[in-house]
This record gives structure tokens, C-alpha cells and sequence, in this order.
């Protein structure tokens, strides 16, 4: 949302912000469109997977537009400030990405087909930006809630790096983290399904064209079971 003109670079924990222990608001109860709760516990039998592709405004709408997606919330999330603010996270200096939590039932819609969705979704070769979005909190990342869900992540990475690089693009920079030690910390009650709200709003999120091949008839796609990862509550 802000185009800069410096490099962007991720700080230290020394030069992050503090933040602050406890949030300057509270989140809404449901989803705007799903009509779920946004934050946990959630239902037995549901999953949670992180992503981050950029303005998390597009993204949290790809994702529920997504059958199977039991509810959507977007956040700050692999950086250092505790309950950071928007105005915060875009100085870069607290080192989060703008991160969207997707909680699904794995019995409709698998972490497989839910990555074919993220991949894309947006260009996940342009490091620190997203098209005109410039900045460290618009960087691809994949923050995964099981050894499974790493593994699947990673196969999806390579299969896609292969299609990239046959249609002219460069190396994948997205980043694939364990979710644990990076909490999720939700955004501001006006970002939450902010295109819902405001259907001409601004969307920053634009895939290369280039397709993943369908995750039931790949490998890739096989090295992801279901029922591998509880959902948390949101602050996790």
C-alpha cells in the first residue's frame, strides 16, 4: 500500500519496535461473509494453515472464495513487535509480513489445494514487494503448523519453481517457516474482509498466469495428508 523508494531490509530484533503487551482493540466476532467466528477455539476436526502473499486485503478474499474454508482472518505475523499496528508493520520495523490465517475443513478442501491457490494467487519471485507494493511486510512466506504441511510446502515450492522457470520467471523467494514462535496477531477490525466491505477497494494481489498442476494427480500434492494440524486460536 505504500510505494518507498529505499531498499526495504528486514531489521534486527534489536531495531524492531516493542510494541506493546496487550492489543489496542478488539477483533470482530464472525467472519462478514462466512458468518464463523474469526478467532479460536475453533471446531473440532478443523485445520489452520499461514499464508503471505502480499496486501492480505486480495488475499484473504481468494482464500474465502475458497470452498471448504471455514473462516478467514488477516494479520501481522514472522516479525518481532508484539501486537503490532498497520501504521507499524508498513515502517518495516517490526519485521512481520501482512499474513492471512485460513481454517478449513480437511474433509473439503486439502493444504495441498489450498497452497495451489496461494502459488497462484501472486508472484512469489519479487522478494520485498508485491507489484507496486514495496516493503518487507509484502514478501511471500508460507508458515506451516506441522512436520506434514513443511513437507507439503516445500514439494509445492519445487513443482512450482519448475513452472515458473519455463515460463521465464526467476527463483521463488518465499520464505517456509514453522509457525510456532511466530505468533499470528490479528489486524485491525477495519482489515478484517476490508473487500467485503468495500467491494471497489484496493487489491494489490496478481498471479504470474503460470498454473500449478492439480495436487490429486501429482506428487506434490500426495505429500500432504489430512488431519495433521489442529486449528489454534488466533493469538498462537
Amino acid at each position: 500500500m505504500f510505494l518507498t523508494h529505499r531498499t526495504p531490509q528486514l531489521p534486527t530484533p534489536e531495531e524492531a519496535l516493542r510494541g506493546r503487551p496487550t492489543p489496542e482493540f478488539t477483533v470482530p466476532s464472525r467472519h462478514t461473509v462466512l458468518g464463523n467466528p474469526l478467532t479460536g477455539p475453533y471446531p473440532q476436526g478443523l485445520e489452520v494453515a499461514d499464508f503471505a502473499l502480499g496486501c492480505f486485503w486480495g488475499a484473504e478474499r481468494k482464500f474465502w472464495q475458497t470452498e471448504g474454508v471455514w473462516t478467514t482472518l488477516v494479520g501481522y505475523q514472522g516479525g518481532y513487535t508484539e501486537n503490532p499496528s498497520y501504521e507499524e508493520t508498513c515502517s518495516g520495523l517490526t519485521g512481520h509480513t501482512e499474513a492471512v490465517r485460513v481454517v478449513f475443513d480437511p474433509k473439503v478442501v486439502s493444504y495441498a489445494d489450498l497452497l495451489k491457490v496461494f502459488w497462484e494467487s501472486h508472484n512469489p519471485t519479487q522478494g520485498f514487494r508485491q507489484g507496486n507494493d514495496v516493503g518487507t511486510q509484502y514478501r511471500s512466506a508460507l508458515y506451516t503448523h506441522s512436520p506434514e504441511q513443511a513437507e507439503a510446502a516445500q514439494a509445492s515450492r519445487e513443482a512450482y519453481q519448475q513452472v515458473l522457470t519455463g515460463a521465464g520467471f526467476k527463483e521463488i523467494t518465499t520464505e517456509i517457516l514453522p509457525a510456532e514462535g511466530r505468533t499470528f496477531w490479528p489486524a485491525e477490525p477495519y482489515h478484517q474482509q476490508y473487500l467485503d466491505k468495500n467491494p471497489d477497494g484496493y487489491c494489490g494481489i496478481g498471479g504470474t498466469g503460470a498454473t500449478l498442476e492439480s495436487p490429486s494427480e501429482t506428487n506434490w500434492g500426495r505429500a500432504c495428508p489430512t488431519g495433521i494440524a489442529p486449528a489454534p486460536s488466533a493469538s498462537e
